[in-house]
C-alpha cells in the first residue's frame, strides 16, 4: 500500500475528505437542532490543511477564548479529534439545556462541563459516523475531555501530540446558523497508517 500523509494529499483525496466533512457537518447540524430544539442550518464546510504552529491563529488568535472537546479514536482508525467552539456557543447550550448562563470560561461548573462534554461527544460522533459509514471501518471514540481557555493554551497539549506524527493537521470549519451564528472547528489527525486505511477504503490510494 502506498504511504501518504497529510502533507502530500492530492486534489482527489482532498475532495473526498471535503465531502465526508460535508456529510458529517450535516449530521452534526441535525443533532444540534435536536439538542437546541431549534432549526439549524449550516454553511458549506471548508477543509483546510494547517501548520500546527498556525492552529491558534486559525481559531481567532492565541488569546481568543474558546472551549475544546478532545477525543481519541481507536479501532480501525487511530488518532485524535478536537472540536473547538466559541464561548457564545457554550453559553447557548448551557442556557438551553440548564436554564442558566455561564459565568465566564474560567468559572464553569462541573455540571456545565459535563453537559458540554456530552454535546461534544454527540457532535463528534456525527462526523465520525459519516466517516465510518462511507469507509465501512470501525471507529471508536473515547470519553471526551474538555478544556476552556485561550486558543493558544488549549492547543498546547494536542499540538504536542500532533507534532509527534507530522507538522500539519486537517481542520474543517463550518458555521451553524440558528438563533445566532456559531463557528465550529473540527481538528482531525489520524495516525499515519490510519490515513492510509481511510483512503484505501475509499479507493483513492
Amino acid at each position: 500500500m502506498k504511504k501518504v500523509n497529510i502533507n502530500n494529499l492530492n486534489s482527489e483525496q482532498l475532495d473526498v475528505l471535503q465531502e465526508i466533512g460535508n456529510i458529517g457537518a450535516g449530521n452534526a447540524a441535525t443533532a444540534l437542532a435536536t439538542l437546541l430544539s431549534n432549526r439549524v442550518s449550516m454553511s458549506v464546510p471548508i477543509l483546510n490543511i494547517v501548520d500546527i504552529k498556525d492552529i491558534a491563529d486559525t481559531l481567532g488568535g492565541p488569546e481568543n477564548g474558546v472551549v475544546g472537546i478532545l477525543m481519541s479514536m481507536s479501532g480501525d482508525v487511530k488518532g485524535l479529534i478536537m472540536l473547538v467552539y466559541e464561548e457564545k456557543f457554550l453559553n447557548t447550550v448551557i442556557r438551553t439545556l440548564l436554564g442558566t448562563d455561564i459565568d465566564g470560561l474560567n468559572n464553569l461548573s462541573e455540571m456545565d462541563k459535563s453537559v458540554f462534554m456530552e454535546v461534544g461527544n454527540i457532535l463528534g460522533s456525527a462526523y465520525l459516523n459519516a466517516l465510518a459509514q462511507l469507509t465501512g471501518l470501525k471507529i471508536v471514540i473515547s470519553p471526551p475531555d474538555i478544556c476552556a481557555d485561550m486558543a493558544g493554551a488549549i492547543m498546547s497539549v494536542p499540538a504536542s501530540i500532533f507534532g509527534m506524527t507530522g507538522d500539519k493537521v486537517l481542520i474543517i470549519r463550518e458555521d451553524f446558523i440558528g438563533t445566532e451564528q456559531i463557528t465550529s472547528h473540527l481538528i482531525m489527525i489520524p495516525e499515519a497508517d490510519s490515513l492510509d486505511i481511510i483512503l484505501s477504503s475509499l479507493g483513492i490510494i
